[in-house]
């Protein structure tokens, strides 16, 4: 098995390049140095991605029809179900499935001579946004995943934990991955009016559970004049919400979706302050990303992000913590700074999570 091609698909994202979010960018590094190792890599994407060749970077492109666009939330079943369905269609050694919300009532349905892998993701029934419903509905997508799957990932350890005891089934821990930035470039953030450690911000989906509230009633609340940049789709109605809510603090700047990650990263290095709120799920990609990027990062107080960050990171719980922190004018802490690369460069490098993701596909083989 050392030196066998592998023959891969990656299902469960909008597809790749990355335009969307945490799964499509794993995806996307993923696929293309699991191609670089020799192995064949398919990716199924929506046939509304912005991407439409069917080759990137020696992956190969499988465009499935997805409907979200027209019926909402729904398309996304539909376009797990016609992914699947496709999947049925060619010889895979090894399907792995990035979460499982759409796609886990289709689970019976994917080829039973191909061997399936889920990456189980955060606890999506824990979010805020969802009704009790649909939150009774993702345990039991939950529950189906783990049932239906040959080997589960969990991608951080509190998710590995909590499969554990909850399902008393065992989970390969292996975490979401980043670069060190090294690219730096000032003149990429000039284009904002903000000047080097002259500004705060955040990176997020717009989502009550990721503290963005907390974070800007905290910075609403502090005698702090520098911009804070807010960078995440706006176009939702929690973000219509927040826009309003503070549309009288001049310095919270909204800026939107933004998906370049030349300029993202540069925003991240020169950034006084990077705050991280997310309160739900395993290794976020966002934290990593920020870390690697020798942000000084202020987390919301939880045991996921902890996990991660230790003690190398002012942490927050609520607006007053936040007011407090950019109230005091606090030296840039460089041995936390230079502690988190370390974790990147040890723990986190995309080269170490692509040989464990390689290991447990041999392994699954074997």
């Amino acid at each position: 098995m050392n030196n066998k091609k592998i023959n891969i698909a990656i299902i469960g994202t909008r597809g790749i390049p990355n335009y969307y979010g945490g799964f499509e960018q794993f995806a996307e590094y993923l696929s293309v140095r699991l191609v670089e190792n020799g192995h064949k890599v398919s990716v199924y994407n929506s046939h509304k991605h912005p991407y439409q060749d069917s080759e990137f970077n020696g992956v190969t492109i499988i465009h499935c029809k997805d409907p979200e666009h027209k019926i909402g939330t729904a398309g996304q079943f539909l376009y797990d179900f016609n992914c699947i369905r496709d999947s049925r269609k060619r010889k895979f050694d090894i399907i792995l499935q990035l979460g499982y919300t759409s796609s886990s009532v289709w689970s019976r349905l994917f080829p039973k001579k191909t061997i399936l892998i889920t990456n189980m993701d955060g606890l999506e029934w824990k979010r805020t946004k969802f009704s009790k419903k649909v939150q009774r509905f993702l345990k039991y997508a939950e529950s189906l995943a783990v049932k239906h799957s040959d080997y589960l990932i969990s991608d951080s350890i509190g998710i590995q934990q909590y499969i554990k005891e909850k399902y008393i089934k065992d989970s390969s821990y292996i975490p979401y991955g980043a670069e060190v930035f090294t690219k730096f470039n000032s003149n990429l953030i000039k284009s904002y009016n903000i000047s080097s450690y002259k500004y705060d911000m955040l990176i997020a989906r717009l989502e009550p559970e990721n503290s963005i509230e907390t974070i800007l009633d905290g910075v609403a609340k502090s005698n702090s004049n520098l911009p804070f940049l807010v960078i995440g789709n706006n176009e939702t109605k929690f973000g219509e919400y927040l826009k309003h809510k503070f549309d009288e603090i001049k310095n919270i700047i909204f800026i939107g979706g933004l998906y370049d990650q030349e300029i993202l990263n540069n925003l991240r290095f020169y950034s006084r302050f990077y705050f991280h709120g997310h309160t739900v799920g395993g290794t976020n990609p966002s934290l990593l990303e920020a870390m690697a990027c020798s942000s000084l990062i202020c987390s919301h107080d939880n045991v996921f992000n902890k996990s991660i960050l230790g003690e190398d990171a002012y942490f927050f719980n609520t607006k007053n913590d936040v007011a407090e922190l950019l109230n005091n004018e606090t030296n840039r802490n460089e041995s936390w700074i230079q502690n988190n690369l370390n974790k990147i460069n040890s723990i986190y490098g995309w080269t170490k999570i692509t040989e464990q993701y390689e290991l447990l596909f041999k392994e699954a083989l074997k």
